[in-house]
């Protein structure tokens, strides 16, 4: 296990080959059974939130969108009906994304959600009838190049969306499905990379349902150009260092050696415990704590002050995105720590009902919320992305002081959150979408998924629920 990758192409020329001779040289037997284990559990956890996303209103409008324009129904949709791979690569990610509780890995400049790649690996995957251990080891494929990709050349600070290191990872991870052969994949990787360059506005300012799209989209196209590189249509394959590539347009310069990397980025990427922005979750599980702990009550509190480092401030404090105290939006909410401090403060939890229009917008929490003050803390900035740390203090109006202060949360790569517990989680977002037969057989198919073949996770997930 974990052993060094036999890499195709040894002599390719430029980075899109080599990564692609990553990607074909990848094999199940280089996954070590830890990282195996991890990569069963966020698949189990992206299956319960696309589940649950299965009535929100965007999905019901792609949906629609789908029905009407067809596709060949050659793969699974999630809730029912088959079509093309590309869309069914879009849709089942629109599913995963939108609840926005998936997984996440940090970088000290970047943060993305590698659980995004899963739906289009597994359409790739049923397209090509192959073994849970091809889907596996796929999987794996796209996780390493997304998460060495953001930590070695962010785009957040240039104004572009995570979605650009996901270009790569998901073609790279179809590709892997498809199996396709070296330049094949190369090809792919090149023609994605090229194409798909998001711009970080989609989650900054007053925020839109395209904060939940813009991955899956983005997943639709480089799924598509995936299998036209499989039918021998060429990409720039000097996208990465080219005169307008990737380094010279976005990135800078960066180095990143193919022929080293293993397959065991899963290991350093962390599950959401809240349905709340990642960056939050520290901060959620100590007002939680408070709450129960203290007995706070929302009308005993005169004020809120939240201190955490930079990066949670930029992106849901205040800072670099924008006011986060005017929220309207489940879209605003889920990236306002304001209002999710509050929230789970009045209600003691921090799940979808927690984002739903009405709850948004009642008078408590849209008061509570305006108590709460958040400031950037240089030493814990100092601390990310090995740590995680906030610290709350609430002042109550008789005068007297709460505080606490957390460095991680249970479901941080250092404690991470065990099958049982996803397991629950599962079944806490699924229970209204599928019997308790359906929710058993999907654990349990992706519990053996070395064992299985896709169509047997498919299938199940394809019987869930249909909708009307």
């Amino acid at each position: 296990m974990n052993a060094k990758l036999s890499h195709a192409s040894v002599n390719a020329e430029t980075m899109a080959e080599r990564l692609a001779a990553f990607a074909v040289g990848a094999s199940f037997d280089h996954i070590s059974a830890e990282s195996v284990q991890q990569i069963k559990i966020h698949v189990l956890d992206a299956i319960g939130c696309a589940i649950a996303a299965l009535q929100a209103p965007p999905i019901k409008a792609l949906r629609s969108q789908l029905d009407e324009f067809g596709g060949n129904p050659l793969t699974s949709l999630i809730g029912g009906g088959r079509t093309a791979p590309d869309r069914a690569a879009f849709y089942n990610s629109a599913l995963e994304r939108y609840l926005d509780f998936m997984d996440s890995y940090i970088a000290k400049h970047e943060t993305c959600h590698p659980a995004d790649n899963i739906m289009s690996v597994l359409a790739a995957s049923e397209y090509a009838d192959r073994s849970g251990k091809d889907f596996i080891t796929a999987v794996a494929v796209a996780y390493q190049v997304q998460c060495r990709l953001s930590a070695v050349a962010p785009v957040r600070p240039k104004g572009f969306d995570h979605t650009v290191q996901g270009a790569y990872a998901v073609a790279a991870g179809v590709a892997k499905a498809l199996g396709l052969d070296p330049i094949q994949t190369a090809n792919a990787v090149a023609m994605s990379g090229a194409s798909y360059i998001g711009l970080r506005v989609t989650r900054s300012g007053n925020l839109s349902n395209w904060k939940g799209l813009a991955y899956p989209n983005m997943a639709f196209g480089a799924a598509s150009v995936a299998l036209l590189a499989q039918r021998g249509v060429t990409g720039p394959l000097e996208v990465f260092e080219g005169k307008g590539g990737l380094m010279e347009s976005i990135t800078g310069k960066f180095e990143l050696d193919w022929s080293k990397e293993d397959l065991e980025i899963v290991l350093r990427t962390n599950i959401k415990k809240y349905n709340a922005e990642f960056h939050a979750q520290t901060a959620m599980e100590a007002a939680l704590d408070l709450r129960s702990t203290k007995h706070v009550k929302a009308g005993d509190i005169k004020a809120i002050a939240v201190e955490i480092f930079d990066v949670a401030y930029n992106i849901i404090g205040g800072g670099n995105d924008g006011n986060k105290q005017h929220v309207k939006t489940k879209e605003e909410a889920d990236h306002s720590l304001p209002y999710m401090i509050a929230v789970a403060l009045i209600d003691g939890a921090v799940t979808p009902q927690q984002y739903e229009p009405q709850r948004i917008l009642k008078p408590d929490v849209q008061e509570l919320m305006k108590k709460v003050t958040i400031k950037p803390n240089a030493a814990m900035s100092a601390r990310f992305p090995l740590e995680m740390p906030c610290k709350i203090d609430i002042e109550l109006n008789d005068g007297s002081k709460l505080s606490i202060e957390k460095h991680d949360y249970e479901g941080f790569y250092t404690r991470r959150m065990p099958w049982d517990t996803v397991v629950a989680k599962f079944n806490s977002l699924t229970s209204s979408f599928a019997t308790a037969g359906q929710r058993s057989a999907i654990i349990n198919v992706v519990g053996g998924l070395e064992s299985k073949r896709v169509t047997d996770l498919t299938s199940t997930l394809n019987q869930v629920f249909a909708l009307t």
